[in-house]
């Protein structure tokens, strides 16, 4: 995750630079079920509103909560599917407060939570992200199911009637961009604390579904509009946090942005920050659990597994010899192609390596969604090792909303 205005603030109050000592213990993303009311287009996890067996049973459940509480994890994310379909939900949540995780959040698509917002507030969570893709019809066609935009408005608000700390998740496609401006503009109105952008990866529904992936000038128009949004309510003490995903070229195009309009030791601070955070995070500061109890280097790797919490704990798994997490925790990486030669590494990190792996069939070649140009990621005199990256169709996304 990239913390655009968290960033922003380096730039007008500074802070020293923290680096990371000792072993990192990762942020664990908990996928509870693949049950789920909706039928969204890019789901990652290629969830429905059906039983899935082999989940976890509730002892193995409660069993990993007690190991990732000794293994002292900084964040535990409960999602899913919708993890409110579980039939245990509530059980395991009041299992993970009671552990007294440092945080603990909740990832919805929001239709259910108004339904059970005083006992998530009891629950006291940290935080509740509840995805929203587009305003109204354009959200309903996204999620495949009718009223959906609706049911997650009013879990928004249910969030803020009991002070709950709430985010939007939007996942930017070239069939929903042009909404963007209207989610922020639903953001500050409904005084959502957090916008989340997320780049469409290659994974679940979202692989089958990336010739819809944003364009790379409209994904630079997009980041431009961010983050306009995020230094006017910088500017203007707006309590509105914007944060981004799934893309870490995005750190990049902000560094090249500061550039242009700061001095040379401001840039060089923040550059400092950005370096120290270091980009991608999979298989060092994130972690996946899914609903088989199966462990991967992030909620998108699906296809690699280091092991399973049914047979072996997780904190062993995550702390033995896996030979794709060695690798992924390199710094830098064995990388290839513009990735390879970028004279950013050490701020994104190589960005998303699963989309390089579903494009190429290798997790080093380069990721196919960097929108930044050779010159402006410092190989203008090389040749570029190319991936063509999906583009959409050229079409106004409107009309599927009339």
């Amino acid at each position: 995750m990239f913390r655009l205005t968290q960033y922003m603030h380096e730039l007008v109050t500074p802070t020293p630079v923290r680096h990371r000592s000792g072993p990192v213990k990762p942020v664990v993303i908990w996928n509870l079920t693949r049950r789920c009311n909706l039928r969204c287009r890019h789901c990652y996890t290629t969830s429905a509103d059906v039983a899935f067996p082999g989940e976890l049973s509730h002892d193995q459940a409660m069993g990993v909560l007690d190991d990732l509480s000794a293994f002292r994890i900084p964040a535990l994310i409960l999602s899913g599917g919708e993890p409110l379909s579980r039939f245990d939900f509530f059980d395991l949540a009041e299992r993970a407060r009671a552990l007294d995780f440092r945080h603990l959040s909740l990832s919805t698509n929001g239709t259910r939570v108004a339904e059970h917002a005083d006992r998530i507030a009891g629950l006291g969570f940290d935080y509740v992200g509840i995805s929203v893709d587009g305003i109204g019809a354009v959200n309903d066609w996204f999620r495949g199911v009718d009223g959906a935009f609706d049911a997650a408005l009013a879990g928004v608000r249910a969030c803020k009637a009991k002070c709950i700390k709430v985010g939007l998740r939007f996942t930017i496609t070239e069939d929903n961009a042009h909404t963007l401006t209207d989610m922020l503009d639903l953001c500050e109105g409904e005084g959502v604390d957090k916008f989340y952008l997320s780049h469409l990866v290659y994974a679940g529904r979202g692989d089958k579904n990336r010739g819809e992936d944003t364009a790379h000038a409209r994904t630079r128009a997009a980041m431009d509009n961010l983050i306009d949004r995020a230094w006017d309510a910088v500017e203007s003490h707006r309590p509105l946090e914007i944060v981004t995903g799934n893309n870490d070229a995005d750190a990049v195009w902000f560094l090249r942005w500061a550039e242009a309009r700061f001095a040379p030791e401001k840039v060089a601070h923040l550059r400092a920050h950005l370096e120290a955070w270091g980009g991608n995070s999979s298989g060092l500061g994130v972690a996946n659990i899914d609903s088989q109890g199966k462990v991967h280097p992030d909620t998108y790797w699906s296809d690699y597994t280091v092991g399973s919490v049914k047979e072996t704990p997780f904190s062993t798994l995550w702390t033995g010899g896996d030979p794709m997490l060695a690798t992924l925790r390199q710094r830098p990486r064995p990388l290839k192609g513009r990735c390879g030669a970028c004279a950013f590494q050490s701020v994104c990190g190589g960005n998303t390596r699963i989309r390089a792996l579903q494009v190429t069939g290798d997790p080093w070649a380069e990721d196919p969604a960097c929108y930044l140009s050779n010159a402006e990621i410092g190989i203008e005199d090389a040749e570029r090792l190319t991936v063509t990256p999906f583009r959409g169709k050229s079409h106004d996304p409107a009309h599927r909303f009339l």
